[in-house]
């Protein structure tokens, strides 16, 4: 009888304790100074760990990683586009695939997954996505010739795609170009940032860790 009794419980108890730490998970964010890079990664030091791995292996600066996730979903894990509605009121389809920290479509994550072997990779992954803003913008570099200095142009290509940068697509959108320099702004505040707290950061924690 006592057997059957915790047997019950524990079939409440196990889901119960990972709705309440999903729940966690997906609104800790809420809480957390995103306008400061240096209490961001305070509080998430995987965080800086992963754009520290992107930049080392791209060259894509942090500043410029995190202005770009912070553009496309305000850090958030799962974020998507929000849904068209039919006369304002009926919930229709979504404008796009996009997903995740920085909205990454559909056929964009295939590229990358194709073109890197990383067939795991997640859009709701911060490590993945990190990695993805690396390679995507290294492929930016490659094929248009954009500075890795050149936030401005680099968020134009990231939005367009690199098709449409170099079609100037972007020149028949001005609330575009704001956003790009929205991001520019931002990816130069998150830098100026950094100086302060990098040197600790970069500090291992104990046994080698963090």
């Amino acid at each position: 009888m006592i057997l059957r009794f915790l047997m019950r419980l524990e079939n409440i108890f196990i889901p119960f304790c990972l709705l309440l730490i999903f729940s966690v998970s997906c609104t800790s964010i809420d809480r957390i100074d995103t306008g400061d890079s240096c209490l961001l990664f305070k509080e998430k030091k995987n965080w800086y760990k992963s754009t520290k791995n992107s930049y080392d292996k791209w060259g894509t600066p942090i500043s410029l990683q995190l202005a770009i996730i912070n553009q496309e979903s305000s850090f958030k894990q799962f974020s998507k586009p929000k849904r068209n509605r039919l006369f304002g009121l009926i919930p229709g389809s979504r404008p796009s695939t996009a997903f995740g920290y920085a909205q990454v479509t559909d056929p964009t994550w295939d590229w990358y997954k194709t073109r890197t072997g990383n067939a795991n990779a997640s859009r709701a992954n911060f490590a993945d996505i990190t990695d993805f803003i690396g390679w995507y913008t290294t492929q930016s570099k490659k094929m248009l010739g954009i500075s890795m200095n050149d936030f401005y142009n680099h968020y134009l290509a990231y939005h367009e795609g690199q098709r449409g940068w170099k079609n100037k697509s972007y020149n028949s959108k001005k609330w575009l170009l704001d956003i790009a320099k929205k991001v520019e702004t931002k990816t130069i505040m998150y830098n100026n940032q950094l100086k302060n707290c990098e040197n600790k950061l970069n500090k291992k924690g104990f046994f080698g860790l963090f």
